[in-house]
């Protein structure tokens, strides 16, 4: 005879067959994220949903279930790229002269701008019709500019017009110009940076 204390064996499986979507729906999730930044990678600056679920293996419904729109995916990816570069980004720096430290920042740009360089094409491909990308933009511009500039003596910051022109030869704007439309290596590209900002460090110590 059973009794009230007894479970019946729908109860006992209902864990296990709700874990089992989560699983299936995490895994999707991660499938879309993937599939996105594959085609992004492989020069597909601009997939659509369409072409993301083709990729993945799913429906457009179900890319659609997992981000209510485009942005909300191009937040994902931003989040997943965030975490692999910002170690290197924020390390800490020796301690020595501002040259040296500057230095040290050429290679770390090299590196990171060299590792999000599809992704950020993408984005500023898109940035014009969302706003989203626009203010993820903004904030990685100031942010980019921010850690020049704590580098920076005083003496070197009040040289307005110097400190510019290295924010300019340091910037995303001048990898992507020699990596996409000079058609640079990344070797050849990371030289001519290390080339301009030694240039300016000069005139800035010149002046």
């Amino acid at each position: 005879m059973a009794t009230g204390s007894g479970k019946s064996s729908a109860q006992k499986l209902a864990p296990s067959r709700v874990d089992g979507r989560r699983e299936r729906g995490r895994s999707s999730h991660r499938r879309i994220v993937e599939a996105m930044m594959e085609l992004i990678v492989g020069g597909d600056l601009s997939p659509s949903a369409a072409r993301v679920a083709e990729e993945a293996g799913i429906g457009l419904r179900t890319v659609f279930r997992h981000f209510d729109d485009m942005d909300a995916l191009y937040a994902e990816i931003t989040a997943t790229i965030t975490e692999e570069v910002m170690p290197a980004v924020m390390a800490p720096y020796p301690d020595q002269p501002w040259q040296g430290n500057i230095r040290e920042l050429v290679g770390r740009r090299v590196r990171v701008f060299e590792t999000t360089l599809p992704f950020r094409l993408a984005a500023n491909i898109k940035r014009y019709q969302s706003p989203f990308l626009m203010g993820q933009y903004s904030r990685v511009v100031m942010l980019e500019r921010e850690l020049i500039l704590r580098l920076l003596p005083a003496a070197v910051r009040a040289d307005r017009i110097g400190v510019e022109a290295l924010c300019a030869a340091l910037s995303f704007h001048s990898w992507r110009t020699l990596r996409h439309d000079q058609s640079l290596s990344a070797e050849e590209a990371g030289a001519v940076m290390a080339h301009m900002v030694e240039a300016q460090m000069a005139a800035i110590t010149a002046d």
